[in-house]
């Protein structure tokens, strides 16, 4: 996946070969943000621009701009699951929010 990142928010870039342009869409925020160009150059600018106007049209409105992510994280598993992950952390001597950090960051970054 191919991203650009901004002012702590991060975009998913495509290419769009019907249309012949890069396309970029904000990820990890409810709001729908998208920007497009003809160039990688052009296409960091209007990312940038992009941002800078969701921040400004919140601004006007009185809004707070969306994070994209608080950091806390609630996970529904099965309760088998659940005591399968709560093993394996104890038999590493982590608590189990240490050990699913751990995992989640080998899956995230591989």
């Amino acid at each position: 996946m191919n991203t650009l990142n901004y002012q702590g928010y991060t975009a998913r870039i495509e290419f769009d070969e019907r249309d012949n342009i890069f396309v970029g869409r904000l990820l990890g925020i409810k709001d729908s943000i998208a920007f497009h160009a003809d160039n990688v150059a052009e296409l960091r600018l209007a990312f940038e621009e992009a941002v800078e106007d969701y921040l400004e049209t919140c601004e006007k409105m009185g809004k707070s701009p969306e994070k994209t992510a608080s950091g806390k994280l609630s996970l529904r598993v099965t309760p088998e699951l659940h005591v399968q992950a709560m093993v394996k952390a104890q038999a590493t001597g982590q608590s189990l929010n240490q050990w699913a950090t751990e995992v989640l960051k080998q899956a995230a970054y591989n």
